[in-house]
């Protein structure tokens, strides 16, 4: 007598054990992404990734950010993302090549840009990481043509980069 034994094996149902929480459709936040990026005429790309709130009736200064001698992310969620591919001088002065954390800390009509090697944050996270500073830059606030509902940033062929933000505009020169 012949037999034929067969053993048949249940696949075992993979149970996840990772902690990872699923992607999240950043899309869908009350600050949604957005990128700019530019090649200029020297053949430097700059890339700003930041997140783009709304002001929904807010004053800049009162309601939200930037508030006076506070540093903030000059955006919303993750820290604003400043990165050039080439070194290059902001406002004449030297930064090397890279991504960077983009802060402004405003003093009345003046502005610190503050550019941080700790670039993959959350929110300001500046205290804990500012001696990680790349490089610090003051401008001055300029008026624009029209208020801005969302957090806008531009960026031209020539490399002046600004950032609007309800009736505060700031702006500085990539070389």
């Amino acid at each position: 007598m012949i037999s034929n034994n067969v053993n048949a094996q249940k696949k075992k149902s993979k149970k996840s054990t990772s902690t990872e929480k699923p992607r999240e459709d950043k899309s869908k936040r009350p600050s949604p992404p957005a990128v700019v990026s530019r090649e200029l005429a020297n053949g430097t790309k700059i890339t700003i990734d930041y997140s783009q709130p709304s002001l929904k009736g807010r004053t800049p200064g009162v309601d939200v950010e930037p508030k006076e001698d506070t540093v903030w992310r000059a955006g919303a969620n993750e820290a604003t993302i400043f990165e050039v591919d080439k070194d290059v001088t902001i406002n004449g002065q030297a930064l090397p090549a890279g991504k960077y954390a983009f802060y402004v800390l405003k003093h009345g009509v003046e502005w610190t840009l503050i550019f941080n090697k700790v670039w993959n944050t959350w929110g300001t996270n500046y205290e804990k990481n500012k001696d990680q500073d790349a490089l610090q830059v003051t401008v001055e606030q300029e008026e624009p043509i029209a208020p801005s509902e969302k957090l806008i940033y531009t960026i031209s062929k020539d490399g002046k980069v600004s950032l609007l933000w309800g009736a505060e505009l700031i702006t500085f020169k990539v070389d």
